[in-house]
């Protein structure tokens, strides 16, 4: 679930971006179709080898809203999976959140390392046992995919990026009114990728 409070400063967003151990729907990846999982502390190694990861709108890198450099951006990985606490100050972006129109998270990775597990009857099962972080996005506009992967020309040669997202309906209090209480039953029980509303 995404958590908008909206401060005097901006708007602080909270939320679970992806859940570790849990099978996803079906993607379309460098493997092939498949299922994936990713497994538990993929996301700690990524956040602890990353330099600045920023944060985008619908991936427009064109424009940077937060990142860990500034420290308007923390990530971490706990028992559920990747955790990201977000402070915007861009006044348009501000009033977006405020409307409820942030409709979710998406993330790019890059330098993935894998392995597949074949069924007979069933996609293959993509683990995903390690991946550097490339960028975090909020999508407003666009309707994410749950995989896309592109080729980017980097510094050091092309670097292929995959993206992965989920669409939740946001919870938004104002300052100082109480975050409500997180059941992670429902979280350990969704699809990966997939926020359960709130109830």
């Amino acid at each position: 679930m995404m958590h908008i409070e909206v401060r005097a400063d901006g708007a602080r967003l909270s939320g679970y971006v992806n859940v570790t151990e849990k099978k996803s729907r079906p993607v379309i990846t460098p493997r092939g179709k498949v299922v994936e999982e990713i497994e538990p502390r993929a996301f700690e190694g990524a956040i602890s080898r990353a330099g600045n990861i920023s944060v985008t709108v619908d991936h427009d890198s064109t424009h940077v809203y937060a990142s860990t450099d500034d420290g308007t951006l923390t990530l971490k990985e706990d028992a559920i999976g990747l955790h990201a606490d977000v402070l915007i100050k861009d006044k348009d972006l501000v009033e977006l959140a405020k409307k409820g129109k942030i409709r979710g998270w998406s993330f790019g990775m890059y330098n993935v390392k894998d392995t597949m597990e074949e069924r007979a009857d069933a996609l293959p099962i993509r683990h995903i046992q390690a991946l550097d972080l490339d960028h975090l996005t909020l999508v407003v506009k666009k309707c994410p995919i749950y995989s896309a992967t592109s080729v980017e020309l980097r510094a050091d040669g092309d670097v292929e990026v995959e993206t992965r997202a989920s669409l939740e309906e946001p919870t938004i209090t104002g300052a100082g009114e109480p975050k409500p209480a997180f059941d992670n039953s429902e979280f350990r029980s969704c699809l990966l990728y997939t926020s359960p509303s709130p109830r």
